[in-house]
């Protein structure tokens, strides 16, 4: 044992000092105390002998002889006494200053035996192992620890107070390294982790199934019945399969009480009902799908519940056919998202919508409008289509406009429609609008919901009241707490979305949209809907179109604004030269990285590609800003680029997609051939996990 103190020095505590220096002055005091017994017992023996062979006769030297001995005696006693107190006392003191070391709970640690100490050489080497290591029947005495647990070799590495966790012969324990002695410090924490993952696995996670178009379907037909039927005997036999408490609240609705494990266990199986769910209607031809959100890792019940209620509107505002999970603190988690969005139009909920908007228009003092960077003629369009119910409102209203982050076609179509006063009456710099912005102001973001991608972060920041109005999926990104938000993924574009709203207003007075802005708003819906070729093309996509016609949109100018200049068209050829095939089915192309490309020429490139026969996934990458590379992704609905884009920070529909880069997500991006190496990495394990066959047919498995 005394071979250790030496070791144990720690950030100027030298607290085996003070108990070596112990060891050491009992050590002297003992060669001192016996040098003293052995002069003594010596002159003792001189005496005796003198007087025992008569050299000269000593008067009592018999019992003088005996008290020495007696007194000698007692002397050792007396010096053993102190001296084992002394050493106990240090002992305490040396306890407690380990305490400050490595654990408030020493004391007891010691008495029950379980902290151990492990004191290794330069090398690696243990030299010394404490009695607990011993009575676990670990010999780990002259063995290389670096060899038998690597994580030690990193906390070495580190020199900072962490910790590792280690798994030995059943037992968990959390090691600390005190560099200066070299010591490794164990506590046996099992009994803790059995606690811990028993509360986690017993956890209470809440739950909201909902049976998507049930409205939409719902009648008295005996095929619909069963189809209902059918959808909720296998929401029942799938649930009870993994003891969840399942309680329908409406026809369409299910709240869903279980644990952490059970929700674990049906995160690992993907949700797999919404596949059932989906191939049995599939067969039948109905259009019924589940919608799933769950939420836990939240002691408050009512706080979770709320959590619960987020998850399944996301999901919903996602499309729905989708399951999320919501855990506190932590980003949300997708399952599903395989098919699109059904159109879903209801004037009830539109009317409801411009409603509310127009209520937070009227009850602000002024409004600020939107769109995302890089802004296009789908956002440029829905931004005048928000200036026009401002107006109706008698509300001033801005739209925030940077000419350098926005598209050069919507540059240019708002250039030509408007004259440059005009342009100074309808904009203002992102600087100007977070200069002018109050608390009873009123900031409006379309076309899109991610805070990073907007036009001007830094007014959201400044904002009190915030409407979002986008078609895009929501992802786990979003605006904190809009005061409304209107996520309708079915929409072709936001033009669509905020044209329904111009219709359903009030009629009386109706709302004065100018052909100017009606004709950029056309031009915003050609882009999106690829000229009414989209998946995501619906009825209500070519009444948005005849609503834009009555109030004087132009065709032809609409679609003059989205033709490409010369350079333009030689650019896109140049990039559909660079066309891959990383597996059958999906093709890619990636500009020069030299070059700076609109993202509206890399969607353009993405739809001809997609065009192809056979061609069921397409991606373009390039470069679009001098420190952003973006990629443009459409899919026929074989492949969701949605799920495909969020795993690289971006996301938008099932058929179409995007991201940029860097982002919070993958923030290293910052050439066009790593970003390609990033798609296809993703594209190859997507392809692995959702088990697509892309071939000639196009059909999932």
């Amino acid at each position: 044992m005394f071979r250790l103190f030496p070791l144990l020095t720690h950030k100027g505590l030298n607290y085996n000092l003070t108990m070596n220096a112990s060891i050491k002055k009992f050590r002297n005091i003992t060669f001192i105390f016996a040098l003293i017994e052995l002069i003594f017992i010596g002159t003792l023996t001189f005496f005796w002998v003198y007087n025992t062979f008569g050299i000269r006769d000593i008067k009592y030297i018999e019992e003088y002889i005996f008290l020495g001995f007696v007194v000698l005696c007692l002397a050792d006693i007396l010096f053993t006494w102190f001296a084992l107190a002394r050493l106990s006392r240090k002992r305490q003191s040396n306890d407690i200053e380990v305490a400050s070391l490595i654990g408030n709970d020493i004391q007891m640690a010691y008495n029950f035996n379980q902290i151990g100490l492990l004191a290794i050489d330069e090398n690696g080497l243990v030299l010394w192992t404490n009695t607990l290591f011993n009575e676990r029947q670990l010999d780990l005495v002259d063995t290389d620890i670096f060899q038998s647990f690597p994580a030690l070799k990193e906390l070495v590495k580190l020199k900072s107070d962490k910790t590792v966790h280690l798994e030995m012969k059943g037992k968990s324990y959390e090691v600390r390294f005190l560099s200066e002695p070299r010591l490794f410090v164990f506590k046996d924490v099992t009994e803790y982790d059995n606690v811990v993952n028993y509360s986690k696995e017993q956890a209470i996670a809440l739950g909201v199934v909902m049976i998507d178009n049930f409205n939409d379907v719902a009648s008295d037909t005996d095929e619909v019945a069963d189809a209902v039927m059918d959808v909720r005997a296998i929401v029942r036999d799938y649930f009870r399969q993994y003891k969840v408490l399942l309680t329908q609240v409406k026809q369409d609705r299910y709240f869903a009480v279980c644990n952490f494990n059970a929700l674990d266990q049906m995160e690992k199986d993907g949700f797999s009902v919404m596949d059932k769910v989906r191939e049995k209607q599939d067969k039948e031809d109905t259009p019924l799908t589940l919608s799933i959100g769950f939420a836990h890792d939240f002691p408050n019940v009512g706080k979770l519940y709320e959590m619960t209620e987020e998850a399944i509107d996301t999901a919903l505002a996602r499309g729905g056919d989708q399951a999320v999970v919501s855990q506190y603190g932590k980003e949300l988690r997708f399952f599903g998202g395989k098919s699109a969005a059904i159109e879903n139009t209801s004037k009830v909920k539109v009317r409801s919508m411009v409603g509310g908007l127009a209520k937070l228009i009227k009850d602000s003092s002024a409004v600020f409008i939107m769109g995302h960077t890089e802004m296009d003629m789908d956002a440029l369009g829905s931004c005048l289509g928000i200036k026009a119910i401002c107006d109706w409102c008698k509300k001033p209203a801005k739209i925030v406009y940077a000419p350098k982050r926005t598209e050069k076609k919507a540059r240019l179509a708002f250039t030509n429609a408007f004259s440059k006063d005009a342009l100074d009456q309808l904009t203002l710099t992102p600087e100007q609008a977070a200069a002018q912005i109050r608390e009873t102001s009123l900031v409006v973001v379309v076309d899109v919901s991610v805070p990073r991608n907007v036009m001007a972060p830094k007014i959201l920041d400044l904002a009190r009241k915030v409407v979002v109005i986008d078609h895009h999926r929501r992802g786990d990104s979003f605006i904190e707490r809009p005061s409304l938000s209107y996520i309708e993924p079915s929409a072709s574009s936001a033009c669509e979305l905020i044209t329904e709203m111009i219709r359903y207003a009030a009629a009386n007075p109706r709302i004065d949209l100018k052909p100017s802005y009606a004709t950029i708003m056309l031009s915003g819906i050609f882009m999106d809907s690829q000229y009414f070729k989209s998946k995501s093309v619906g009825m209500r996509t070519f009444e948005a179109a005849e609503i834009l016609k009555e109030y004087g949109a132009e065709n032809t100018l609409a679609d003059e604004y989205l033709k490409d200049d010369y350079e333009e068209f030689a650019l896109t050829n140049k990039i559909l030269g660079t066309m891959k095939t990383p597996s059958y089915g999906v093709l890619y192309c990636v500009s020069d990285d030299n070059d700076i490309v609109e993202r509206s020429a890399l969607a353009k490139v993405a739809n001809s590609l997609l065009s192809l026969r056979d061609v069921h996934a397409s991606f373009v990458i390039g470069r679009t800003a001098d420190k952003q590379i973006s990629i443009s992704a459409r899919s026929d609905g074989t492949i969701s680029v949605q799920l495909l884009m969020e795993q690289l920070g971006g996301g938008g529909h099932l058929t179409m997609a995007a991201t940029l880069f860097p982002n919070p997500k993958v923030p290293n991006i910052t050439h066009v051939d790593e970003a390609e190496k990033k798609l296809i990495e993703c594209l190859n394990d997507y392809l692995d996990a959702s088990k697509v066959n892309v071939t000639a047919g196009g059909n999932n498995v």
